[in-house]
């Protein structure tokens, strides 16, 4: 179960409170996708979920508006982690990062990072830079989804 909102003074829209919050995509889609912006920003990050999950990637941390309590996000904010990741698997769109990775958001609608990489001038990578509220500064949390385990990645088998 995602935790509910808190409020950081200064933060334009509450926000998950501080940590890294484990969450399958089917409670991502009950907590974030309540109406049609949401729930076509939900697609596309199961969409990229899948294409990372078939390329070996074990996770993926969410974050940006779209977890927060902003009605109607722009997109949102993914940075996975590339260990054990088969670059001839992932699609191309996940390196193109020009023109402010609009390649990425008109496939998936979302922006995706390593996880491993240097996000700021101090050095933070992007699993801690997603954790600092923008306006603020303050600690906020974000969502992982371990995709080696996910249900609604997991191949259908009807009887």
């Amino acid at each position: 179960m995602i935790a509910g909102y808190i409020t950081i003074p200064g933060a334009p829209w509450p926000v998950l409170p501080p940590g890294i919050h484990p969450a399958t995509l089917q409670e991502v889609e009950q907590h974030f996708a309540y109406n049609a912006r949401r729930r076509q920003l939900f697609q596309g990050l199961v969409d990229a979920a899948t294409n990372l999950a078939q390329a070996g990637c074990q996770g993926l941390y969410l974050d940006g508006s779209y977890v927060t309590d902003k009605p109607v996000p722009g997109d949102f904010d993914v940075c996975w982690n590339p260990q054990g990741v088969d670059r001839q698997l992932l699609d191309p769109v996940f390196s193109q990062f020009s023109n402010k990775r609009a390649a990425q958001k008109q496939k998936f609608g979302g922006e995706f990072f390593l996880s491993t990489t240097r996000a700021d001038a101090q050095g933070r990578t992007f699993i801690d830079f997603f954790q600092i509220e923008k306006f603020t500064g303050q600690s906020k949390g974000i969502i992982l989804i371990d995709l080696t385990s996910d249900p609604m990645l997991q191949p259908q088998v009807t009887p």
